[in-house]
């Protein structure tokens, strides 16, 4: 079985070292932190995820950027968005985890997620 490799999208690092953390105790084994849309397409294309988590506001754009430049790529990959800006991302996605963070909820998100892919 391939390692499990996730991409977070966070320009704030406690809090991306945050969702490593928990993301770490779903058996992602690996992790690159991007902090703008460019630098997250770079990481992208240099090592597919098996997940993206997302922040809304980052620097240089949005994570919704982010997300539609690699998605457009490398096709469908499972997304959750965690964010202090859940109202930004209209009905874009069901997946989102509002800030704080809840261990449960991003559990849950992920597991959605990654079921419907």
């Amino acid at each position: 079985m391939s390692h499990r490799h996730a991409l977070i999208i966070e320009d704030e690092i406690l809090i991306a070292m945050e969702v490593e953390a928990l993301l770490s105790e779903q058996g992602f084994e690996t992790f690159d932190i991007a902090e703008s849309p460019q630098e997250a397409l770079d990481c992208a294309l240099r090592r597919p995820p098996d997940l993206i988590t997302a922040d809304y506001r980052i620097i240089g754009g949005t994570g919704v950027e982010a997300v539609t430049a690699i998605l457009a790529r490398l096709g469908p990959i499972p997304v959750v968005y965690v964010t202090g800006n859940a109202d930004q991302l209209g009905a874009r996605t069901r997946a989102v985890v509002d800030k704080p963070i809840s261990p449960h909820r991003l559990a849950e998100a992920c597991a959605m997620v990654q079921a419907s892919a």
